[in-house]
C-alpha cells in the first residue's frame, strides 16, 4: 500500500544534551553553558550534572528541562508538597531555603551592579519560615464536565489548567486545614458548576473566605455556605461580580502591626507574609532614622502599611496611593489609631504629580513601595524634593535597577541593600534599598 507524506504526521525530536550547572538564577532555574551560550534548566541545581531536554533555543540562550540527574547537589531537598512537580505556585521546593536566598541575593546584587556601574553587596537577608507563611491565597474553581466534579486548586506553570489539590504546605495552617472541607461543601452546592474562584485570608481576628459565584445563589446554597462559615468559625463574603462584596457572617478583618490595628477589605492588598512584613516595616523605619521634626512622603502607600507606623515618630506623614479604596482605608485606620499626623491622598503616580496639593510640601525623607512597574513617574519629583534619605521597597529588581540609576545620577549614594525572602520557593525577588544624599 502506498504511503503519502503528511506534514501533520511529522514528529520533531527534541535535543537531549548533558550539562553541568554552575549557579541558580533568581527565578530558580539552573544555569549552565551549552554551545557558548547560557542554558537555563528547570529542576537543576548548582553543582549537578544533568541530562537536559532543550525546549527553546535562541541566538544568545536556550531553555530546557532536567530529564535525569547524573549527580546530585547536597543542597537538593525533598519538596514538602506532593503537587510540586505539577502546580505552578512554587518553583524551588527542591532547593534548600539557604540556596534559594543566596541565589536571589547574588542575582539582585548582579543586576544592581550592572545598573549602577559599581560593585553592590546585599548586606542583609530578612527571612522567616519556609512553609506555613502565606496568609492569603486565591484558589481557582473549575467544573470538570467529563467527571462531573468540581476542581479546586492552582494553575499549572504557563497553563490555565487547574491542579486539583487537597493541601498546600506554604499556606498558614488554618488555611491549609480548610481546603478539604471547603472543597466538599462547594462540590455539594447546586451552583457548583458556576463558581469562579475562592479567596482565603488569615487575618489576626480569624479566617476570611470570599466566594466568587457566576450566577445568583439559591437560598439552599446560601444556607449551606452560612452553616459552613459558622461551623468553621470563618467570616464569609459573597462576590457576584468584581465590584460587589456581600458580607454574610463575621467581622471586619484586621492585622496588628506593633501597637496598631490595621483593618482591611478582604479584597484589598496586604502583604501575604505577616512575619516578614513586620520585619520589613521595622527595617524601613530604622533606615529612615525618624525624628520628631521629620516630614515623610510615602509613595504607593496602599492602606498605610508603612505610613501608619511612621506616624508615631515623625512630625508629618503623607501617604499617596492610586487606588481610592486603599486611600479611604488608610484614612480610616489613621483615625482608628488616633494618628492625627498621618494624611492620605489619592493620585495615579504614573502621571505628573507637580500640581497635587501634597506635592508642594517639603519632605526630608521618602519611602516608596511601587508595584512591578516601578516608580518612573515620580523619580524626578523625588529628586526635586532632595530628601536626606530614600527607602525603596521593590518587588521587581529590573525596575528597581532602572530607578536606582536616576537617584545615583542625581548625586545620591546607595547605602544598603536587603533581600526580603517574602515568598520562599518562588522566583519572586523582593528587596529594600537605602539611598542617602551626599
Amino acid at each position: 500500500m502506498a504511503q503519502f507524506y503528511s506534514a501533520k504526521r511529522r514528529v520533531t525530536t527534541r535535543q537531549i544534551v548533558t550539562a553541568t550547572v554552575y549557579e541558580l538564577d533568581g527565578a530558580g532555574q539552573g544555569v549552565a553553558r551549552h554551545k557558548g551560550k547560557a542554558l537555563f534548566i528547570n529542576g537543576a541545581l548548582p553543582g549537578e550534572q544533568v541530562e537536559v531536554e532543550i525546549v527553546e533555543e535562541k541566538r544568545a540562550w536556550a531553555r530546557g528541562n532536567a530529564k535525569r540527574l547524573l549527580s546530585t547537589s547536597p543542597e537538593r531537598v525533598t519538596p514538602a508538597c506532593p503537587y510540586f512537580s505539577q502546580c505552578g505556585g512554587c518553583s524551588q521546593q527542591h532547593a534548600s531555603p539557604e540556596l534559594q536566598q543566596r541565589s536571589k541575593a547574588q542575582s539582585l546584587a548582579r543586576m544592581l551592579g550592572q545598573a549602577t556601574g559599581q560593585p553592590v553587596e546585599v548586606t542583609h537577608i530578612i527571612a522567616g519560615e519556609a512553609y506555613g507563611y502565606r496568609r492569603r491565597a486565591r484558589l481557582g474553581l473549575s467544573w470538570h464536565r467529563r467527571s462531573q466534579t468540581l476542581q479546586m486548586g492552582f494553575r499549572r506553570a504557563s497553563s490555565d489548567e487547574l491542579v486539583n489539590i487537597t493541601q498546600c504546605p506554604v499556606l498558614k495552617p488554618e488555611l491549609d486545614a480548610l481546603i478539604k472541607p471547603l472543597h466538599q461543601v462547594l462540590s455539594g452546592l447546586q451552583a457548583s458548576d458556576r463558581l469562579g474562584h475562592v479567596e482565603l485570608i488569615q487575618a489576626d481576628n480569624g479566617t476570611q473566605l470570599v466566594l466568587r459565584h457566576l450566577d445568583p445563589l439559591s437560598d439552599e446554597d446560601r444556607r449551606k455556605l452560612e452553616r459552613f462559615s459558622h461551623n468553621h468559625q470563618i467570616a464569609l463574603y459573597l462576590a457576584p461580580d468584581s465590584d460587589t462584596l456581600e458580607q454574610v457572617s463575621g467581622e471586619m478583618p484586621y492585622y496588628r502591626l506593633d501597637d496598631l490595628t490595621l483593618t482591611f477589605s478582604p479584597r484589598g492588598f496586604i502583604q501575604v507574609n505577616a512575619a516578614l512584613n513586620q520585619q520589613m516595616v521595622h527595617q524601613a523605619l530604622a533606615w529612615l532614622e525618624l525624628r520628631p521634626q521629620d516630614r515623610v512622603l510615602d509613595l504607593f502607600c496602599g492602606m498605610g502599611n508603612f505610613s501608619l507606623p511612621m506616624g508615631n515618630y515623625a512630625e508629618s506623614v503623607i501617604g499617596v496611593e492610586g487606588v481610592t479604596a486603599l486611600v479611604e482605608k488608610g484614612a480610616y485606620n489613621a483615625a482608628l489609631n488616633n494618628l492625627s499626623r498621618v494624611s492620605f491622598y489619592q493620585h495615579n503616580l504614573e502621571e505628573d504629580v507637580a500640581q497635587q496639593p501634597w506635592a508642594a510640601q517639603g519632605f526630608n525623607k521618602v519611602l516608596l513601595d511601587p508595584a512591578r512597574a516601578g516608580a518612573a513617574g515620580v523619580m524626578n519629583h523625588i529628586i526635586k524634593l532632595a530628601p536626606e534619605r530614600v527607602v525603596y521597597v521593590s518587588c521587581n529588581p529590573t525596575t528597581l535597577a532602572r530607578d536606582c540609576q536616576i537617584l545615583l545620577t542625581a548625586g545620591y549614594q546607595l547605602e544598603r541593600v536587603t533581600l526580603l525572602d517574602m515568598f520562599p520557593h518562588t522566583g519572586h525577588v523582593e528587596s529594600m534599598v537605602l539611598f542617602s544624599r551626599k
